[in-house]
């Protein structure tokens, strides 16, 4: 079941539903009543979140500007903004891309969801895989309509030594999904799932995760935060699989979230599944407020209260964002996160 194969089909029957358990908090079937009608052909400026930081692939309402598929190879870093813009209000629309990056090839891929348009529903399919000793970074920034809904789902398969990171930053929509998985063979790979979603009104974000260990000597390292007011929701979805004879797996998982509303919600779900012995693996999950005594000595220093509490969530985000390895794209994610939170 999935949004894609609906659209494709117009069978409300295919999406998934409450009673799927890694689809409980974002129901998607109780949702959507009709199948809408087929998003048009369009065209944009050029332009998006990462303007200027690289070639640009742009996907409007599920066409691409070219060839649906991006390669790296070679020596030296290559630097690729991938654009998902919706322009059609009430259509729905659905993508594939397919990324590959070869062996000892380096890859930056800058990507945008851009919501243009009110109602939309937009399914995107990534099929990422890396080859022996490949790097990519993939900055994820999501700007969808806050009465769009929007599914992204990407599927990443690593070789042997190869590096993924990963950084989502968004701001949530009507419902948002924004779903990885990774099949990680251990030898020596590594990967870094980030995330951070600051969100406000009634828009919803689920960020959700699935690692899986299949062989000994991967490490795998997770951080995601977030902020939420108004009656705003956020869903945390983190699950490390470690299969058996994976030893030597190294995995740690963190999800931090502060509630700054009575009426908002988050819903968190890490998991560790652990099928071997030799490991050194853990998860961590804390939701609260902000911290008072920090309020009060921040303000005992002359900051106006209204000040503290933005320059103290502003830090708590920041973590996130200081983790992004390219210097241009985490200009970007700084900026963004001012933005938002001066609207919090």
């Amino acid at each position: 079941m999935s949004l894609s194969t609906a659209l494709r089909t117009g069978d409300l029957a295919e999406l998934p539903s409450r009673r799927d358990e890694d689809w409980r908090w974002t129901d998607l079937r109780g949702l959507i009543r009709k199948v809408p009608a087929a998003s048009p052909a369009a065209t944009v400026a050029p332009g998006g979140p990462f303007a200027g930081l690289g070639l640009a692939l742009t996907v409007v309402n599920g066409r691409a500007d070219g060839p649906s598929t991006i390669v790296a190879e070679g020596e030296g870093d290559q630097l690729t903004a991938l654009r998902f813009v919706s322009t059609s209000a009430g259509t729905g629309h659905h993508a594939r891309v397919r990324i590959e990056v070869k062996a000892g090839a380096r890859l930056t891929l800058l990507e945008s969801y851009e919501g243009q348009a009110t109602g939309y529903i937009a399914s995107t399919e990534l099929d990422i895989t890396l080859g022996d000793g490949a790097q990519l970074e993939r900055i994820v920034l999501a700007a969808d309509d806050a009465e769009a809904i929007n599914v992204s789902t990407a599927s990443v398969a690593l070789a042997a030594d190869a590096r993924f990171s990963q950084t989502v930053l968004t701001t949530g929509a009507r419902r948002q999904r924004l779903e990885t998985r990774v099949a990680h063979p251990g030898a020596g790979a590594s990967v870094r799932l980030d995330g951070a979603y600051l969100l406000e009104g009634q828009r919803h974000a689920d960020l959700t995760t699935a690692v899986t260990h299949g062989g000994v000597d991967g490490t795998t390292a997770q951080l995601t935060k977030g902020v939420v007011r108004d009656q705003a929701r956020a869903v945390f979805q983190g699950r490390i699989v470690v299969e058996p004879g994976a030893d030597r797996t190294d995995a740690r998982m963190r999800h931090q979230a502060l509630i700054l509303s009575e009426r908002a919600e988050v819903d968190a779900k890490p998991e560790l599944l652990i099928f071997a012995d030799d490991v050194q693996c853990a998860h961590g999950n804390t939701i609260g407020a902000l911290d008072e005594d920090a309020i009060f000595y921040a303000m005992q220093r002359g900051l106006p209260a209204d000040r503290a509490r933005a320059m103290l969530t502003a830090a708590f985000v920041g973590e996130v964002i200081d983790r992004i390895e390219h210097e241009g794209a985490r200009a970007v994610a700084l900026a963004w996160a001012e933005q938002q939170l001066g609207e919090l």
